[in-house]
């Protein structure tokens, strides 16, 4: 297995594609647009040369990682005959429907056929194409150069072939590949997003502020950022996504989104990606606490 597709250029795209490119993989990173392509590459370099400079690895490393990605709008010419095709575009489950139809259609028979997926089913994903058995979760941490987990998710009909090629292949990537089965939210997700939704509770209901809720976690659990600071990190939609997912899946009031969250994403403060969250990522105030709006 050495030809890779990367469907999605944003964050988890353009680091999924960066690692895999950096271990020798040929990387095909495909976008319907051609800007984001173009930011995608410009991210890569920037984090190579940080890893350069920090001499986590060469320069020789460095350009050769950069050649071994290409660059694709369309996914028919992006998929040409290769082995593992990683998608992982926004999540929606029916934008992630309509990829994998499409991917079924345009792929080699034996390519396998792997989503980045942090709450959607696997099972139902793989039940659109006419190969589940080759339908699997392979779930990145962000930033995917630097983290070690992948969660691997088996659809009800993935294959044990399957799974063990895609645990041997996260391994070679010096990866710490984690098997887990397909229930909504998997492992990570199920236990991180009630955390960050109860820290949004306890900032609405005024129980302490942004710094304060953050600051009790980070000195008081160890935890390396606050869930309010984590949550502007993944973005306030993706949590809200993920949160509905979880409350569709399981039917339990308490995975029901904090209506500051929804408000939130309602008027755009998504976090780092909109320049506000529950911190003001702005040049001139980057991540100040918004504190007029959320503290007491």
């Amino acid at each position: 297995m050495k030809n890779i597709a990367v469907i999605g250029a944003g964050t988890m795209g353009n680091g999924i594609a960066h690692t895999f490119a950096q271990f020798g993989y040929q990387v095909n990173l495909i976008d319907v647009s051609g800007i984001a392509l173009e930011k995608a590459l410009t991210t890569i370099t920037s984090n190579l040369d940080r890893m350069v400079t920090k001499e986590q690895i060469s320069l020789e490393l460095k350009q050769q990682t950069l050649q071994n990605i290409k660059t694709f709008t369309v996914v028919k010419e992006g998929v040409y005959n290769v082995d593992l095709v990683v998608e992982a575009a926004t999540e929606n489950v029916d934008l992630k429907l309509r990829i994998f139809k499409e991917l079924d259609e345009v792929c080699a028979e034996h390519t396998i056929l792997a989503s980045n997926t942090s709450s959607i089913s696997i099972t139902k994903i793989g039940a659109v194409t006419k190969r589940p058995s080759k339908v699997i979760g392979m779930h990145f941490m962000n930033p995917v150069p630097i983290m070690k987990l992948v969660e691997i998710i088996r659809g009800y009909s993935t294959s044990d072939e399957v799974t063990n090629t895609i645990m041997e292949l996260s391994k070679k990537l010096h990866k710490v590949p984690v098997e887990v089965n397909d229930y909504p939210g998997f492992v990570a997700n199920r236990i991180l997003m009630p955390m960050i939704n109860e820290a949004i509770y306890s900032l609405y209901e005024r129980v302490a502020g942004v710094y304060e809720i953050d600051t009790v976690m980070k000195l008081g659990m160890a935890h390396p950022m606050g869930p309010l600071q984590l949550a502007d990190f993944i973005g306030l939609d993706v949590c809200l996504s993920i949160l509905k997912v979880l409350h569709d899946g399981f039917g339990n009031p308490k995975y029901a989104p904090c209506p500051l969250l929804v408000n939130m994403v309602t008027a755009g403060k998504l976090g780092i990606k909109s320049g506000e969250g529950f911190y003001d990522y702005s040049a001139s105030k980057k991540a100040e606490i918004i504190s007029k709006q959320f503290t007491k």
